[in-house]
């Protein structure tokens, strides 16, 4: 018997391989492709904290902020993988990141320092909400049919990823679809090299996942990156093991803005808790519902198993990510692509967090793979969670509406949390309408509300 696939060993029984219908082989396959579609993470995080976070001039701590992502990152996806058992990977969040760069920072004003310090305090917030267990509580109280309608919704987004974007830029992405000034979204320059290998890509890991090849998107992703390479389309990488500098000028500025924050500074930041506490919590319930549904993990009742270590992973990270110096850590939807693979156990987040401690030596060679060479990958895993679609009474309008929302509004608005806040907000109007009051749960009613505060909060920030 091959030793990879024995279940006979300490680290089968601990994460329950048997139980799981797993392998360790599988596992380890599943690790490493979760982390090569979120190895981008170790390049745009730096690049957009460090034109807010820098002591002289914009990106003079990049090197320093690449090592922060990559250590709170890994924290994170350990505690989840060992105390919930779960494939899932987390890192700063996309989004999150440029709204603290540029909102918050540049936009408002506020010193990097004490927006550390404000995401220090939601991490702590999201502790005690999770050991009073109301995040697990939100999540089961999510009616079923917005359950599905987020996975698919969630495949939809990571397509719409995938498409979308400036290949030339390094932003995530292929380029077949591009913004237009007429009409909005148009197909994008289908004569660029970048999007024509994306395209390349696209159709490589489909033949490898028709020919149900194992490793399909991880052996994609590698393909297309060395074939970007050798073309000389993306810059191949000029290095491959650089020692990183300790950064002293990073590592808990966030706890010595305390001694230092005036009392007008205190009552700024408030909002600014709120607005991250708000999208973090909805974004990491929609997040975790459409991976718990495609890794079966959802179980008769509509509970996440071990939602609360799942819940408790996302804020341990976000606490040491402020002190380490990155913005709000939370789960990551790329996860999706080891599940795909077969990952079902918190091994499969081993592998991820040893891989982005391991990457802080290679972070020259991992900055150096094409955005456009996971297009394939993030197509592909969008289309096998987009079919939690066909699990929608679509017959029943007051469930249909809401959950078409849902599916639309994540992509249009490039967020799970809005676009679960759209549904939820028009699911016990929609139900009430429909003279089903009284199956409506008083916690429903809340998350409307919080959700209708969450808009009232958020977006008039977020625009300053």
């Amino acid at each position: 018997m091959n030793p990879l696939d024995s279940h006979s060993t300490f680290v089968a029984r601990f994460f329950k391989f048997a139980e799981n219908g797993t392998t360790l082989r599988t596992e380890i396959l599943a690790g490493i492709t979760t982390f090569f579609t979120m190895a981008y993470i170790l390049a745009v995080n730096p690049g957009i904290l460090g034109e807010a976070i820098f002591l002289e001039q914009p990106q003079d701590l990049f090197a320093e902020l690449a090592i922060a992502t990559a250590i709170a990152s890994a924290i994170a996806t350990l505690v989840m993988a060992l105390f919930a058992n779960y494939p899932f990977a987390l890192a700063p969040g996309m989004g999150l990141n440029a709204f603290f760069a540029f909102s918050v920072v540049l936009g408002m004003g506020i010193d990097w320092r004490v927006a550390l310090f404000a995401i220090f305090l939601e991490g702590l917030l999201f502790i005690i909400l999770t050991l009073t267990e109301l995040r697990s509580h939100l999540l089961r109280a999510i009616p079923d049919c917005l359950k599905q309608a987020t996975a698919a919704g969630i495949g939809l987004f990571l397509a719409y990823i995938a498409v979308t974007g400036d290949p030339e830029s390094g932003s995530s992405g292929s380029g077949i679809i591009a913004i237009d000034q007429a009409t909005t979204t148009t197909l994008g320059n289908l004569a660029n090299p970048a999007t024509v290998l994306a395209i390349a890509g696209i159709f490589l890991t489909a033949i490898l996942m028709v020919r149900r090849i194992q490793g399909a998107l991880l052996l994609g992703i590698l393909g297309t990156a060395w074939l970007g390479w050798i073309l000389g389309i993306a810059a191949a990488p000029a290095k491959i093991v650089e020692i990183p500098p300790f950064p002293t000028d990073l590592w808990g500025q966030a706890i010595s803005a305390i001694t230092n924050l005036p009392v007008r500074s205190f009552f700024n930041i408030i909002p600014v808790l709120l607005v991250f506490l708000f999208v973090d919590l909805f974004d990491t319930i929609g997040t975790l519902t459409g991976l718990g549904i495609q890794a079966g993990y959802i179980n008769e009742n509509s509970q996440l198993p071990r939602g609360k270590s799942a819940f408790m992973a996302d804020a341990v990270g976000t606490t040491v990510g402020a002190i380490l110096g990155t913005s709000t850590v939370t789960t990551y939807v790329e996860s999706a692509a080891g599940v795909s693979q077969g990952g079902r156990t918190g091994f499969t987040g081993l592998v991820v967090a040893v891989l982005f401690l391991i990457s802080i030596f290679f972070i020259p060679l991992l900055a150096a793979i094409p955005a456009f060479a996971t297009a394939g990958a993030l197509l592909m895993v969008g289309i096998l969670m987009a079919g939690s679609i066909q699990n929608i009474r679509w017959h029943d309008p007051a469930e249909a509406i809401p959950a078409f929302f849902i599916l639309l509004g994540i992509p249009l608005s490039f967020s799970i949390a809005d676009g679960l806040a759209m549904g939820t907000i028009a699911y016990p109007i929609l139900k009430t309408a429909q003279g089903k009051f009284r199956e409506i749960s008083l916690t429903v009613w809340a998350l409307a509300g919080l959700f209708v505060l969450k808009f009232v909060l958020a977006n008039p920030t977020a625009a300053t």
